[in-house]
């Protein structure tokens, strides 16, 4: 503002085309500014709102209170609150709706009660016994070259440029897809490297992990948890339910499939990038090391710091338990 009123003081004794050259603005901005400034005084030099004088459709005040009295009073969501509308006899789409809420500064549940009292309290997955709920999931990770890539010979390096000249002309680096499947009581955890995502191979990897935990006394699996991948979407992947219930999560929130999320982080943290690799066989290899020793070796919180095989009651099976 205090630039506009220099301008209008300009222009009281200078031509408003030499004053708006000097400041580097338009002969009309200009003179927009000094008319605003004789016709309204210094309340004229104020920036004013884009929003049109006429608006036909605009939502009216009695709407946009009772969205907020919907919002504060039931929590809905703007859906619902477009939804009771409509039933009484009031059109407002639910993207209209959610504009009014994020004006109000209620378009967030957290947004209703600051300390968050009276908000939605997270509830927790609670898995009651072996094989209540089993989690799937896939983490994909990038195909080690032979001889190691850029972890071990640095980027840049020759090795690293020459696995790049390998691929074909316009080709995608390739990768590795582990597949994981977690019992969500006793976090016993089954995973493999395979070659691609696709249904059939995701079918026959849930069938060699009901053959894993059959192994470990859990004979019956009540339900399989996974994302909204496609491979987990097709139809045919009800061949290996036997009788369990297929779950889903909410679609973007893998916190509901959190367990084998968090165990992709371990493996991740713990496997993964904590060696050094020189070949793909050589990190599918050890990848069967690896599920040796979190079953059977490595403390988890969640069994009293005790390997997860120990919240069986086979406990320890056949299988040996020491691989060094």
């Amino acid at each position: 503002m205090e630039g506009r009123r220099r301008l209008v003081a300009r222009c009281q004794s200078r031509p408003v085309a030499h004053v708006a050259a000097e400041m580097g603005i338009s002969r009309q901005c200009a003179s927009k500014w000094v008319n605003r400034h004789r016709k309204y005084g210094d309340a004229g030099l104020l920036d004013r709102p884009s929003v049109p004088h006429h608006q036909p459709t605009v939502t009216s005040g009695q709407v946009v209170v009772r969205i907020e009295a919907m919002r504060r009073q039931r929590k809905w969501s703007a859906r619902r609150i477009a939804l009771e509308l409509a039933g009484e006899g009031i059109t407002v789409s639910v993207r209209t709706v959610t504009r009014h809420l994020a004006h109000l500064g209620l378009n967030r549940r957290r947004f209703l009660d600051p300390t968050g009292e009276n908000n939605r309290e997270p509830r927790r997955i609670h898995a009651r016994w072996p094989g209540h709920m089993v989690h799937l999931d896939v983490k994909k990770v990038g195909v080690i070259p032979d001889g190691g890539g850029w972890r071990v010979h640095g980027r840049g390096n020759e090795q690293a440029k020459q696995s790049i000249r390998g691929r074909k002309r316009g080709g995608r680096a390739r990768y590795t897809y582990l597949h994981t499947a977690i019992d969500g009581f006793s976090r016993l955890a089954y995973t493999e490297a395979l070659p691609d995502e696709q249904a059939r191979t995701a079918i026959a990897f849930t069938h060699r992990a009901r053959a894993f935990f059959a192994r470990h006394g859990i004979q019956h699996v009540h339900r399989i948890v996974t994302d909204n991948g496609a491979c987990y979407r097709a139809r045919d992947f009800a061949t290996v339910l036997r009788g369990a219930r297929h779950q889903r999560i909410t679609p973007y929130t893998p916190r509901h499939n959190g367990k084998v999320e968090r165990y992709h982080r371990i493996l991740a943290e713990e496997f993964l990038y904590a060696h050094v690799w020189t070949s793909e066989q050589h990190r599918s290899a050890a990848l069967q090391v690896w599920n040796v020793h979190y079953n059977y070796h490595r403390p988890h919180t969640t069994a009293g710091n005790q390997p997860p095989v120990t919240r069986l009651h086979t406990g320890v099976t056949n299988v040996m338990t020491s691989y060094t």
